[in-house]
Parts: structure tokens; C-alpha cells; sequence
């Protein structure tokens, strides 16, 4: 089935209607799903998109029930670690129609991750029409609560079944929608990490990679059992320098400025973080981005220059820091709800997603 009246904004180098066969699931789980109790990445839409890379192309186009994929399990992703993924979301805008936020953005880091990890680029045409195609099929999945959106996660994964170092000649790239709330409902309490890494100079640490996500999680599960929530990871020769949270990038108001680490080879280029940044900009807010230093956080805490700390992200949006913990100490920070920068500009970003106040830089995709 070729996907009729679809509206593509700014994305000039799809200049044809791609055919994108769609076979609907027998029966919905709408109907048995509680929207008022939506786990992050539990509850799944009805369907999926999938493509193939074959032969040199992208092929078999098309969405279908969501469900198990049948592979071999000497697939190259299992064994050598070849597999990528993106996040973002669309939201119900008041007329009941449906944007995505800055998909554009999300595009271009996919093929970034995807080059560094030696696999083939996604087109622009099937990565927005194959998006477009599968949220249009299930329309009544995106919810319409306040500060609930659908979250849209793009995976690419090496699917060759040979035990061989090398990259795959083959890979699968799938489209998977799951209608979520808030991923964090109170202010964080974060472990500034100084034994573990996250990521080294010179390695995918900028890539959304599942290699950078498994080598985080056993020292996530150890500061879980101290009582912390998130862990802030610092770079891996001195660990001096704050890089990011576990699942966002990480943001602080310090003497009334912007202050977020730069990005590097070690650090993920966020798509929330660079809308926070121009969104301050905008507001007239003074945005440093740079190394910052471990003592320069706890030493502003201190004397209170360290007035706003957050974690910024697409799940996490702008998600308040409360405790941080380092060497031992327990550093409380100030109540949330007095952070003027932070909750204006998150207020702002909530406001130009759900359609409330104009999209002065035209990140929303409107289907």
C-alpha cells in the first residue's frame, strides 16, 4: 500500500512517496491497555516498521503487527555488537493533530552513530515516510494527558549469520512506538562515578551505540544500592570532569549562567540539550558550554553559586537534580521549585511541543 497525503516539512531530498506495504493487526490492544499506568517502554503500539539492507539497498519496506522478529542467533548484533538506536517523540497538539519534535535532528545522529559503527546510512525518505506511515497507523495510540507523548524508538541492528569479525553485510532497521508518561517523577538523587567509565577518548561514546548503555549498567546497579537514582559518569583519565548522566546530558545554572560540559568524542551531542541551549539563548540566559570540573560543582554548591542542576533528555526531558553524591558526601541542592531558568525554559519546551505557543523554530513535524 502506497501512504497517501502525507505532509513532509523541511526535508527537501525526499522528492517521491516511497511504497510501504502495510499489513494491520487482526484485533487492537487499546482496548486493554490502562493509559493512566504507562511504564517507560513497556506498553507497545499495534504495529512496527521494518526494512532490510540487502544487496547494497534498503528494501522490504513496510509496517506490520508488533511482534516477534524471527533471526538466526549467530546474528553479528548478538556476538560483535553492531547495533544502533535513536529516541524521540510525538505529541497530541490541541487541534488533535499529531507532531514529531525535531525529527530531523534524530536522522542525522542515527547515521552519525551508524557510521562510526561501519553500517549503512538510513535515506532520509524511509526513515521520515516509514515514521510518518507507522504513527498514522496507529493514530489513537498517542495519548492526549498532559506531559504524556509517544516515544518512537529507531533501531538498526546487524543481522549477518556468521561468526566472523567483520561488519554485516546485512541489517535490519525497525520503527517501535510505546505511549509513556514522565520518565521521572521526583528530583534525582545522582553519584558522581569516579572508578567506573562510560566512555573513553577515541571510542563511540558520542554514538548511540548498545555497547555504550551495557558496560554503564552493572555500576548503575551497585549505586542503586546506595540509594542513588542516575549516575553522573566523568571522564575516564582523571575523572575531573563531569560528562553526563546514564540517560541524558546534564545541565547546571551556575553565578546565573547556562553551564553544560561540551561535547566531545565522550559525550552525546542531545537533541534536548540543544534545544535547552537555544531556548536560553533566546530568553536572553548566558550559556557557557565547556569542561566542568567535579570541585567546581561541589565547591558551587557550597558556597551557592550552584543555583539549578538538571538531567536533559528525550525521556528525561528537563528533570530536576536534588541530592548529589561524591566521595562519601551528600550535597542537597536547592528546592526545585524555586529554579526559575530551569523551569521556565522546561515550561517554554513543553509549550512548543504540545502546540501551545508558536513554533518559532520550526522544530514540530506536524503529520
Amino acid at each position: 500500500m502506497i501512504i497517501q497525503n502525507l505532509r513532509i516539512q523541511n526535508f527537501n531530498s525526499m522528492t517521491e512517496t516511497l511504497d510501504i506495504k502495510i499489513t494491520k493487526a487482526d484485533q487492537t490492544r487499546l482496548t486493554v491497555t490502562d493509559f493512566s499506568q504507562l511504564p517507560f517502554g513497556k506498553v507497545f503500539t499495534d504495529h512496527m516498521f521494518t526494512a532490510d539492507y540487502e544487496d547494497g539497498e534498503w528494501k522490504n519496506l513496510q509496517v506490520l503487527p508488533y511482534g516477534p522478529i524471527l533471526m538466526s542467533p549467530a546474528i553479528s548484533a548478538l556476538h560483535y555488537g553492531q547495533a544502533i538506536f535513536e529516541g524521540l517523540k510525538a505529541y497530541r497538539q490541541p487541534d488533535g493533530r499529531i507532531s514529531v519534535f525535531r525529527a530531523d535532528k534524530n536522522f542525522e545522529r542515527f547515521n552519525k552513530s551508524a557510521a562510526r559503527m561501519s553500517m549503512p546510512s538510513i535515506p532520509e525518505d524511509i526513515f521520515m515516510q516509514g515514521l510518518a506511515t507507522l504513527i498514522q497507523a496507529d493514530e489513537k495510540w498517542v495519548p492526549s494527558q498532559e506531559d504524556y507523548a509517544l516515544y518512537i524508538r529507531p533501531v538498526m541492528f546487524a543481522t549477518d549469520p556468521y561468526l566472523g569479525v567483520k561488519a554485516s553485510d546485512t541489517y535490519k532497521f525497525a520503527l517501535l512506538t510505546t505511549p509513556t508518561g514522565p520518565y521521572y517523577s521526583n528530583a534525582l538523587k545522582v553519584k558522581i562515578e569516579t572508578e567506573y567509565t562510560r566512555a573513553d577518548d577515541g571510542g563511540v561514546g558520542y554514538a548511540k551505540t548498545a555497547g555504550n548503555y551495557a558496560r554503564s549498567l552493572y555500576p548503575f546497579e551497585e549505586a542503586k544500592k546506595e540509594g542513588f537514582d542516575q549516575l553522573i559518569w566523568t571522564d575516564a583519565s582523571t575523572h575531573e570532569f563531569i560528562e553526563e548522566a546514564g540517560t541524558a546530558n546534564l545541565i547546571f545554572v551556575i553565578n546565573g549562567k547556562l553551564v553544560t560540559p561540551s561535547v566531545r568524542s565522550t559525550v552525546l551531542d542531545g537533541v534536548t540539550r540543544d534545544t535547552i541551549i537555544k531556548l536560553a539563548k533566546k530568553a536572553g540566559v548566558e550559556v557557557e558550554e565547556r569542561r566542568v570540573s567535579v570541585q567546581e560543582i561541589i565547591a558551587g554548591i557550597k558556597d551557592g553559586s550552584l543555583t539549578e542542576a538538571f538531567a536533559a533528555g528525550t525521556a528525561a526531558t528537563v528533570t530536576h537534580i536534588g541530592e548529589i553524591g561524591y566521595q562519601g558526601e551528600l550535597y542537597t541542592l536547592t528546592d526545585p521549585a524555586t529554579r526559575s531558568i530551569s523551569n521556565g525554559i522546561a515550561k517554554k519546551l513543553n509549550d512548543i511541543r504540545y502546540g501551545l505557543t508558536p513554533d518559532e523554530f520550526g522544530w514540530n513535524w506536524v503529520l
